[in-house]
Order: C-alpha cells, then sequence, then structure tokens
C-alpha cells in the first residue's frame, strides 16, 4: 500500500509540474488510479486486442513491438516517469497494430480509457496537460523519426547514446539492434568502435 502512495505522490507531482492540479481531480485520480506489477517478459498488451489502459511507468522498462514479414521490430521504449499506450488502439479504441511488453520487471499505474475521458470533459486542466504530454510524444516521435533517416548505422546509434544513454545501458542488443533497423552483428560491431 506505500508504493501506491509513493507513486500517486510522483505521478500528482509530475502532472502539477506541468499544471497545478484542482483538488477534485486530484481526488479522482486518487481514487481512479490502480498499481499493477509486471514481470520480465510479461505482454502487456497482445496485438489484435484492444488497448484499455495508459499507464505511468513508476519503475522498470518496456518496448512495444510489431512483426514483419515474420520478423520482431522494436518501437519504442519507456522507463520510469513515461507514460505508455498502444496510442492508435487506445484513443480509437480499436484493435493494436503493436504489443506491449515489460523488458524489466516493472511497476505501474494506470487508468482507463472511459476515466480518462471522464477527466477531459470535466477537469479543465487535465486538457492543458494532456495537450503538453501529447507533444512531448509527438517530439520524441518526431526525433525517432529524424534518428531513422540517418543513412549510416553509426549515426542512428550516436544519437541514441547523446539523446537516450538509459536507454542504451538498459535495452538488451537484440531489441535495440530492430529498433535501429540494424541487425546484433552490426550494432555489436560500432559497440566496439568504443565512441
Amino acid at each position: 500500500m506505500l508504493q501506491f502512495f509513493v507513486a500517486m505522490k510522483d505521478l500528482l507531482a509530475l502532472l502539477n509540474n506541468i499544471h497545478p492540479l484542482s483538488a477534485g481531480l486530484q481526488q479522482y485520480l486518487t481514487d481512479k488510479i490502480k498499481t499493477r506489477q509486471a514481470a520480465r517478459k510479461e505482454i502487456i498488451l497482445q496485438a489484435g486486442h484492444l488497448s484499455r489502459h495508459i499507464y505511468f511507468i513508476q519503475k522498470g522498462l518496456l518496448r512495444t513491438f510489431y512483426y514483419e514479414d515474420g520478423h520482431e521490430i522494436n518501437s519504442g521504449f519507456m522507463l520510469e516517469g513515461d507514460m505508455l499506450a498502444a496510442v492508435q488502439s487506445f484513443f480509437y479504441q480499436s484493435a493494436s497494430i503493436e504489443s506491449i511488453q515489460a523488458i524489466e520487471d516493472s511497476r505501474l499505474s494506470y487508468i482507463c480509457y472511459n476515466e480518462l475521458q471522464f477527466i477531459f470533459n470535466n477537469f479543465k486542466e487535465a486538457n492543458f496537460i494532456g495537450r503538453i504530454l501529447m507533444t512531448r510524444n509527438y517530439i520524441a516521435s518526431e526525433q525517432r523519426l529524424h534518428c531513422m533517416r540517418m543513412k549510416k548505422a553509426a549515426a542512428r546509434y550516436q544519437f541514441m547514446l547523446k539523446y537516450y544513454p538509459q536507454l542504451i545501458l538498459r535495452v538488451p542488443a537484440k531489441y535495440m539492434a530492430t529498433y535501429l533497423g540494424i541487425s546484433e552483428e552490426t550494432l555489436s560491431r560500432i559497440r566496439s568502435r568504443k565512441y
């Protein structure tokens, strides 16, 4: 129970740093947010299923991935302090094209789609906070696209090393390689050059 209150305090602090929360919204979040554990390698969402929750990562590391021509492709990594959902599935309430999996043992806070919609409809500050969070995620997505447009594999790795060093340290090479669009062997050669 203590972990829930610590996590709730962290989440409320994160949101309050974006925009002050009304007492009503703080109470609603305290009443509605749930917490769960996810074991290493546990699938949180299977492709083809509906994404019903948006998660706040208290502890751990997760990935989003999909299959293309029978090959697993990693499309994103999220760690402590990040929010996570299969975005298209969650906001359109449609089947997900990607899966979500815990890479490490993780602790997550979450809220369901209908509860989030209630928040947007009843607490005006939530719309400002939502816009800021969506902007941050959109910028991160644009950065990833910029990274992937770099022609040389080494440049893509350098980009990750510069902007996301925690991911380079924590994400297994086989996952990082597909994220960067290179083979695991190429990633190993790049890392051996000692940047």
